[in-house]
């Protein structure tokens, strides 16, 4: 079983993505690739320019990061695995014709900040109106080489929706693979 994360900034793809670890999934994170790609090349770890660097790396492919995800994922041999984070387009697109299913996660604005800021990610040290503009950039584009997280979400086969505990979010995602396992 293959399943692709989409989501609103803060919305709990990481949460997602680490309840599927405890069924038995592999995951395999857009971030990781990113990073390892801006650590590579001497940048500095930070939202802009993780952007930069996988816009760049979406102009020769335009379903990057997730074919290197994938990659990695077969290379490992991992029979169900997880693909967290999905922002282009191309990227799901690729996902489904590996015969993934898209879940897209959203939740309340502010509730999303204080959980970005509560992880303490370089990428997260920001106020609300930053995150707000963040959000924003990465949310429509027609640029396949660019993020459009809310096309991607509409590709999405089922959506949950986190405002609410984590074991509301464990319920919702033990639906959706109820669903998958008939």
């Amino acid at each position: 079983m293959i399943i692709g994360i989409t989501g609103t900034l803060g919305s709990g793809k990481g949460e997602v993505a680490k309840y599927l670890v405890q069924k038995g999934f592999r995951h395999y994170s857009a971030r990781t690739v990113i990073t390892e790609e801006v650590v590579r090349r001497g940048l500095p770890v930070n939202r802009d320019t993780m952007t930069v660097v996988a816009n760049d790396m979406r102009k020769r492919d335009p379903a990057y990061p997730q074919t290197e995800s994938y990659a990695r994922a077969m290379a490992d041999g991992a029979e169900n695995a997880v693909f967290e984070s999905v922002r282009e387009v191309a990227g799901a697109e690729f996902l489904k014709k590996q015969g993934a299913v898209i879940v897209a996660i959203d939740a309340d604005s502010h509730a999303r900040h204080q959980r970005a800021v509560a992880r303490g990610s370089e990428t997260d040290e920001v106020d609300f109106d930053t995150f707000v503009a963040h959000e924003k950039r990465e949310m429509e584009n027609a640029d396949l080489t660019k993020q459009n997280i809310r096309k991607v979400m509409a590709m999405a086969d089922y959506t949950l929706t986190n405002n609410g505990t984590l074991d509301e979010l464990h319920a919702q995602v033990d639906k959706v693979l109820a669903t998958l396992q008939k």
